[in-house]
């Protein structure tokens, strides 16, 4: 599925929230699909299953996955209802980001051609090449 750096400074349960964002904005993960159990994910990526857990608590606090008692985590649909709180947040962290890669010399062409490539990669087209 994937990897995580355990010599990384950022906590295992995060890089683990990051990892699976991705793979659910990008499509991989689909819609109503489940997730391995706390258990089989623990088990592949040889970590402890409260820190799975951790991550999975993380991802549905923030509507990336919903959960069902007994039958596991899943894929939510993420749509622009419910998101009220979190797009003003994340605009502010866009305009900081913004703001130094601006000032670090990066071009607004630059900027609308990395927009257009994650807009591209998020609807399904084709993969960013900028790897």
């Amino acid at each position: 599925m994937f990897e995580l750096d355990l010599r990384s400074r950022q906590p295992i349960y995060e890089q683990l929230v990051d990892k699976l964002k991705e793979l659910i904005i990008s499509e991989v993960l689909k819609t109503d699909e489940q997730l391995p159990s706390v258990r089989v994910l623990s088990s592949r990526l040889t970590i402890n299953p409260n820190t799975i857990q951790k991550a999975y608590r993380e991802l549905e606090s923030q509507g990336y996955i919903y959960s069902l008692p007994g039958k596991g985590n899943f894929v939510a649909r993420v749509g622009r209802d419910g998101n009220d709180e979190k797009l003003p947040r994340l605009r502010e962290e866009l305009v900081k980001i913004l703001s130094e890669v601006i000032y670090l010399g990066m071009t607004k062409e630059e900027i609308i051609k990395i927009v257009s490539e994650v807009d591209v990669m998020i609807k399904g087209g084709a993969k960013s090449d900028r790897s």
